[in-house]
């Protein structure tokens, strides 16, 4: 147990420090978070290696898992059905050419380029097709980004995107089977029951403590969670829609909202961030450089000539249009998954998962640092928000004025 806690004391120093870089360099927290778990981790194996970094121990997986899962839900809250009617085609449209470019444009690069068979060559296509959502919804929570209709549009897109890559990965490399069908059936009928009874828990016992909905939330998303696991899919995907179906209700109460991003970003998702870096070989990745750069080159670059042209139909100004086609070259967690997924079913070797991670692990950092400094479009935050008058330190964690 002292180990444990000692374990712990370490990951949360790490966020305590990224936290602070992040401050400093006006960065997003996300990407220090990622940055300081490569670099952590190449200190502790190169000159500690008798240091454990626990990564790989199953409550870190839980927490980091956890993380991914409630943020993934926060972000379906900020998507209201009002503004997934009004910006349906944008998201539709966006979203399946953010997947089906770079499916197409790394696939061919893999077998064609890097000489892998067909079957790695596909599953390099699926991890190199995503969007990390998670990256992403953490993005716009700093910038405030997520209570603009432009924010909301990229969330969409980002949605759709990786609901690509899922229904890829089950299609090519999962057989469909009665496991699929209860997953399906019973996140349907989910969707279709949850308002109103959220509705009615809160409405008998959520008026004495946000306690109530707090673990009736959390009910939700792991028992469907394990339902997404046990089918083959991946837990996070029913986070997404349990947070879409519950945005009226639970989107709209700013202060609950507030409390469960700080509980998700102050504690649970530097777990999910740092361990993504962690996994980076440096070593490998400086071994054959060039096939790193390819991946990389070829899952941005196909994500950039695939969005920008089709965003320019659906945003007029030159820094949302860019910003927009960054945030959506960038890849995290079903990316990592897709790799993992590959690796674990000796569809890839150990080399080409590492350089398939370190690519979606780079896509992640430097997309999203170039978006930032060079594209921000900061015009999109000069009206005033509901919450503006909250401090920043309230409402994200975050300490930014």
């Amino acid at each position: 147990m002292v180990e444990n806690y000692l374990t712990t004391s370490m990951w949360l120093g790490l966020a305590l420090v990224s936290t602070i870089i992040a401050y400093r360099l006006k960065i997003s927290i996300a990407l220090t978070e990622i940055i300081v778990g490569i670099i952590a981790a190449f200190i502790i194996t190169s000159f500690f290696p008798k240091v454990k970094t626990g990564a790989n121990d199953e409550w870190i997986k839980f927490l980091a898992g956890s993380g991914a899962i409630l943020l993934t839900f926060l972000s379906g809250t900020e998507l209201d059905p009002a503004s997934m009617k009004k910006m349906k085609n944008e998201m539709l449209i966006i979203g399946l050419i953010g997947f089906f470019a770079p499916f197409t444009g790394c696939s061919l690069i893999a077998k064609y380029i890097l000489n892998w068979d067909t079957k790695a060559s596909l599953l390099a296509g699926v991890a190199l097709s995503t969007t990390s959502m998670a990256v992403v919804y953490s993005v716009m929570l700093e910038y405030g980004f997520n209570k603009t209709s432009y924010g909301k549009g990229i969330l969409g897109a980002c949605f759709i995107n990786d609901l690509g890559t899922v229904i890829a990965l089950g299609i090519i490399f999962s057989p469909f089977t009665y496991k699929t069908t209860i997953f399906i059936i019973s996140t349907l009928i989910l969707i279709l029951l949850l308002p109103k009874l959220t509705k009615k828990i809160i409405a008998i016992y959520g008026n004495k403590t946000y306690a109530i909905r707090t673990k009736w939330i959390l009910f939700i998303l792991f028992l469907f969670g394990a339902i997404a696991l046990w089918s083959g899919s991946e837990a996070v995907l029913p986070a997404y829609l349990i947070g879409m179906s519950l945005s009226i209700i639970i989107g709209k109460d700013n202060t609950y909202i507030k409390r469960l991003r700080t509980l998700t970003i102050g504690f649970l998702t530097p777990f999910y961030f740092i361990r993504a870096g962690s996994f980076v070989n440096i070593p490998a990745l400086f071994s054959a450089p060039l096939i790193f750069l390819v991946l990389f080159s070829g899952k941005v670059f196909t994500k950039i000539f695939g969005l920008y042209p089709v965003i320019k139909f659906f945003k007029g100004h030159r820094k949302e249009r860019w910003y927009y086609t960054l945030l959506m070259s960038t890849g995290l967690t079903f990316g990592t998954i897709s790799a993992l997924f590959g690796l674990t079913q000796n569809i890839i070797t150990q080399a080409q998962y590492s350089f398939l991670v370190a690519t979606v692990i780079a896509s992640a950092i430097i997309p999203t640092a170039i978006a930032n400094y060079k594209f921000l479009p900061k015009h999109l935050l000069e009206t005033p928000m509901a919450d503006e008058d909250v401090p920043q330190e309230d409402a994200n964690g975050l300490g930014r004025k």
